[in-house]
């Protein structure tokens, strides 16, 4: 057997062999333009993502908290990960959780519980968890995307419609409804100079996406033209109004990056945070998983899961030192990315190496952006995870499948994500079961599954139809036969009236059986040998016949109680 591949085997090394000039040349042209486009939206994340009340606690602003991830998260994910051309950074699938649990717990817990869901994901990673991640079933993540999508756009519409506080509030409550609640009841001091721009940007966007110039990245020519016209049209925000800019709320950009500190760790509060860090860890994987198997179809490449997560795990641990917030891969950057040339991850560092060049160089002008164009990138952004077209399609699917979606859906929107992608997860493996419950048969061997005439005893049913001689019964199990579908195995036991001599079952078809079925399996044979009947079991597989032994159970069955075929069984009972 060849031994393992170890677990930490980062795709940088692999593609550092034989690295040409040319290569080169390509990966510069996408890190440049993947690091312009992730400006805006670095900065965007940020604000949506950090309660001001959690920013004064930092003493870093939210839109620099973005960009530190962005430029950290970046680097890392791409020098340490297992894909080729994966992009991390800030992304909107953390958006909700986020600004839970720094509205809940301050800064300090978000900090402590990022770093806790760096360690879940190396832990992860070392596990060799990284294949599992693609069995969560594609409604939930659908629904919980849905949700976040929703949420997301919901928490811009103070920005880009220029809602002011009646005095009472300096912001939206963060649940959803209290959001919907606080915009009806401050309709009425829209600034229509800031409306006019955000739905302006909106606009925009979408022309810029339908008229296909994506090699220009829409969103940084719409910050860009959005701050020109502000101020020079003097509409920034002043005494008397106005429409505000990053440095009018927070204050302005510093020109560079603060230094890594270790963060004061209030050990009371682990307990409190496991749940949220267990819940960025999965989010963080699922994303970066998601994204890589994209970059994979796009190039026809194969990512290692394993290190990816690893590589996770290591730039959730490091961004909180340096002032950031919780990363993973962004799928649209690194599609921007593999538009735009990028082929190894020196790609994914120079996009990080450009922010930080434009944060030393520019950060100081970035405070003069106004907070409606961000706020119509991240409602664009919304509109774009929302795959509304996918939503729509799943509804019209199994009614089953909906009802996932939806309760998963709902509970994102009205309550917690936790909650929606745990009772999500319930819910589709309970669909599950009973789906590969009805794949599981029990019937009349040699007949067509379906229930015996009612005026004729099963015993009769099942020697005629198989061909036995009287006193023998055969019948056949189909499929997994697993907790799910034990239950059947009880209900034909009751069906049966009058003990039969022999009882054959066939189980030539079982490949799997688990602890519920090998008890089932048991109570038949003590049943049988109360009514003095002998048991044979057909065309026992490896996998079950492992399983009886490992229970202790062969000696109980009896291996002479145990053929390869019906016509052995029917004559070992005739003789």
């Amino acid at each position: 057997m060849p031994p393992r591949a170890p677990v930490f085997r980062p795709k940088l090394f692999t593609c550092l062999r034989g690295y040409s000039s040319r290569r080169f040349v390509g990966d510069l042209v996408a890190g440049l333009t993947v690091g312009v486009v992730a400006l805006p939206l670095a900065m965007a994340f940020g604000i949506a993502s950090i309660p001001e009340s959690a920013a004064a606690e930092a003493g870093v602003s939210p839109p620099v908290m973005g960009l530190i991830t962005a430029i950290v998260a970046g680097f890392l994910i791409s020098a340490l990960g297992g894909s080729r051309v994966s992009v991390g950074g800030p992304t909107g699938a953390f958006v909700v959780i986020i600004y839970a649990i720094a509205s809940e717990h301050g800064y300090s817990g978000l900090v402590l519980a990022t770093m806790m869901a760096g360690v879940i994901l190396v832990i992860m990673g070392v596990a060799r968890m990284g294949t599992m991640i693609k069995f969560i079933p594609y409604p939930v993540t659908t629904g919980f995307t849905s949700g976040i999508a929703v949420i997301i756009f919901t928490s811009q519409i103070r920005d880009l419609l220029g809602l002011s506080a009646h005095g009472d509030s300096d912001s939206p409550p963060p649940e959803f409804l209290g959001k919907v609640h606080w915009y009806v009841s401050h309709g009425g001091t829209i600034d229509w100079a800031t409306a006019g721009l955000g739905v302006g940007c909106v606009a925009a966007l979408f022309a810029w996406k339908r008229w296909g110039l994506r090699r220009v990245p829409g969103p940084v020519v719409v910050m860009i033209a959005a701050t020109a016209l502000v101020h020079l049209l003097g509409m920034a925000s002043g005494a008397g109004g106005g429409v505000e800019t990053i440095a009018s709320r927070f204050g302005a950009i510093p020109s560079g990056l603060p230094l890594p500190r270790m963060p004061v760790i209030d050990w009371g509060s682990v307990p409190a945070l496991v749940w949220p860090a267990t819940t960025i860890a999965l989010l963080a994987a699922i994303e970066s998983l998601l994204c890589a198997v994209v970059a994979d179809g796009m190039l026809g490449t194969r990512h290692r899961p394993d290190t990816e997560l690893v590589a996770q795990g290591v730039a959730n641990m490091a961004c909180p030192l340096f002032g950031g917030i919780p990363a993973t891969g962004a799928i649209a950057r690194t599609a921007t990315n593999i538009q735009s040339g990028g082929r190894t991850p020196v790609a994914g560092i120079v996009h990080a190496m450009t922010l930080l060049v434009i944060v030393v160089l520019f950060g100081r002008y970035a405070g003069l952006v106004p907070l409606p164009a961000l706020a119509a990138v991240l409602v664009v952004v919304a509109w774009n995870m929302s795959e509304a077209q996918r939503f729509f399609w799943l509804l019209r699917g199994p009614r089953p499948d909906a009802a996932v979606l939806l309760t998963t859906f709902g509970l994102t929107v009205f309550t917690d994500l936790t909650i929606a992608v745990g009772v999500g997860m319930v819910l589709a493996s309970m669909l599950f079961i009973k789906r590969m419950a009805e794949l599981t048969d029990i019937r009349v061997a040699g007949g067509n599954g379906g229930d015996a005439d009612a005026d004729v005893r099963l015993e009769d049913t099942a020697r005629e139809a198989s061909g036995a001689p009287a006193g023998v019964e055969v019948y056949e199990i189909r499929g997994a036969f697993f907790f799910g579908a034990a239950f059947k195995l009880r209900d034909t036991e009751d069906k049966i009236g009058r003990p039969p001599r022999v009882l054959v079952l066939d189980v030539s078809r079982v490949l799997a059986i688990d602890a519920t079925g090998l008890h089932a399996l048991e109570e038949l044979r003590r049943r049988c040998v109360r009514d003095g009947t002998r048991l044979i079991l057909v065309g026992v597989h490896a996998g079950p016949m492992m399983s009886l032994a490992r229970e202790g159970l062969l000696d109980a069955f009896g291996t002479e109680n145990m053929v390869g075929s019906v016509e052995e069984a029917v004559a070992l009972a005739e003789r």
